[in-house]
């Protein structure tokens, strides 16, 4: 049985429980009772009837017993102990206890939200709205909520009833589902960009095949043309699909790093050399300036792996003539700089540059046989080092990208 099912019995259980006391004692001890009954239960560690007993003890006691300072430390304890939420408010919409999760979720502490009005405490028309209707109904509901403060959080909101008709009071657990709203839009973004990317070349594959098919094959010239157009297309699908699958392995964690003292002057000529004949084609120069003393603690196949998707996104985006250097600079940290004199970003993209998909020219970034995914996986890879990557760029002078590692002593040799 989930951890979250056998809280919601447990709950139903108190609240038997507080809707017995409440109709004895009034509202306010049939909700202390429920909270108590909560604790208890979730724990195992009283009965029923001690729960009931401890429960007017949560009001300062007239005297001092041992077992139910035990049980208000438990209770305290554990409510406060909730990542969720928990807001209990009487017949008019007064708070009457909350933990210390809800009073971060509000902004507020224990002297200032325990008394207050529900309204004063949040003007979110979902919350009050589900509180009056579950008090005036005596039905529980459910609603996800979207509350503003200093940053928006999203709440999947259950409220149950509490007490009789007529001193009808209300329980609401605060379930933070903030980072699931996150990745749910993270994968569907994903799914709508990848779905994007693929029909392009798949596009321009059937339609040269069809193509083909009415005849061209009959021309040789032209034959030879449609398919170097399917050769290319395929091709950067292929590569789409490699850049996915590395991507996805990054973020699952399923990918090892495994550091070592490396020569950075030999793996950026390694670098380098791996794309001279692209380098050569778009008349572009390689400049490798990392003194050749300079070590890093990385892995090598892993930092070659950066090294050359920044080198190729410089190359790409270069001007014929210019040249790219890679340059070193050691201190706090490693810093191994990329340079390019190209035509630089604009700074609105700075900020986006480095997610999935993202493209300042998405034209020629496609045309250039870019995935969109490249500067993705360069800042993945460099986290794994425990590392970071940053740009500076200003609008046709070039750019900067710079990879920062954590420091790796020289060798005394």
């Amino acid at each position: 049985m989930s951890a979250r099912l056998k809280t919601l019995l447990a709950l139903g259980c108190v609240i038997l429980l507080g809707i017995i006391v409440a109709a004895a004692s009034g509202l306010r001890l049939g909700l202390l009772a429920s909270l108590v009954g909560l604790a208890s239960l979730a724990l195992g560690r009283v009965t029923a009837a001690r729960a009931l007993a401890a429960a007017p003890l949560l009001a300062p006691p007239a005297a001092a017993d041992p077992e139910a300072v035990r049980a208000r430390a438990l209770l305290e304890a554990i409510m406060n102990g909730m990542r969720e939420g928990v807001l209990v408010v009487d017949q008019t919409q007064r708070v009457v206890a909350a933990n210390s999760a809800a009073r971060g979720i509000f902004g507020r502490d224990a002297g200032t939200l325990v008394g207050q009005a529900l309204s004063a405490v949040t003007r979110s028309p979902a919350v009050l709205n589900i509180y009056r209707a579950v008090i005036e109904r005596g039905a529980e509901s459910e609603v996800k909520v979207e509350l503003l403060g200093e940053e928006r959080r999203v709440f999947d909101l259950r409220v149950v009833s509490l007490g009789p008709e007529g001193a009808r009071g209300a329980l609401g657990v605060f379930f933070d589902i903030t980072q699931l709203e996150r990745l749910e839009r993270v994968r569907q973004e994903f799914l709508s960009n990848v779905s994007h990317e693929l029909r392009t070349p798949l596009t321009a594959i059937l339609a040269s095949v069809e193509t083909l098919e009415d005849g061209a094959l009959d021309d040789a010239e032209a034959g030879r043309r449609f398919a170097a157009v399917i050769r290319k297309n395929a091709v950067r699908m292929r590569a789409l699909i490699e850049d996915i699958l590395e991507l996805s392995a990054i973020e699952a964690g399923t990918m090892k790093v495994e550091f070592q003292r490396v020569n950075l002057y030999k793996l950026v000529g390694e670098a380098c050399a791996a794309l001279t004949a692209k380098a050569a084609a778009r008349n572009v120069i390689l400049s490798n300036q990392v003194p050749p003393q300079a070590y890093v603690r990385a892995d090598p196949q892993r930092l070659e792996q950066i090294l050359i998707n920044l080198l190729d996104n410089a190359i790409k985006f270069s001007r014929p003539g210019s040249a790219v250097t890679v340059r070193h600079e050691g201190g706090a940290r490693d810093r191994i700089s990329v340079c390019d004199t190209g035509e630089g970003i604009a700074p609105e993209h700075l900020p986006r540059i480095f997610e999935r998909f993202y493209r300042v020219d998405r034209a020629r970034s496609r045309e250039l046989g870019g995935t969109g995914l490249g500067l993705a996986i360069v800042k993945h890879l460099a986290r794994a080092h425990g590392g970071e990557v940053s740009v500076q760029s200003t609008p046709g002078s070039g750019s900067t990208f710079t990879i920062e590692l954590p420091v790796c002593d020289q060798p005394t040799d």
